[in-house]
């Protein structure tokens, strides 16, 4: 399938924190951590449970850093 996201990290699942609604998932991505709110549909959707390996695609117009 093709996709405008240039930025694919690989990353295991750590947790996965069910809401209501939403669900915050936590991955692994070469050490650091990597946090995304997807819809709770979408964790069962595709499966998700902790240690799964999975591709988090990344698209922003902006990104802001701090120092």
């Amino acid at each position: 399938m093709p996709i405008s996201a240039r930025n694919k990290l690989t990353g295991k699942v750590m947790s996965i924190e069910t809401g209501m609604i939403t669900a915050k998932v936590q991955l692994d991505v070469g050490g650091q951590k990597l946090t995304s709110i997807v819809s709770k549909d979408a964790v069962n959707e595709l499966g998700l449970k902790e240690g799964d390996s999975v591709d988090a695609l990344i698209k922003a117009t902006s990104v802001m850093l701090m120092n």
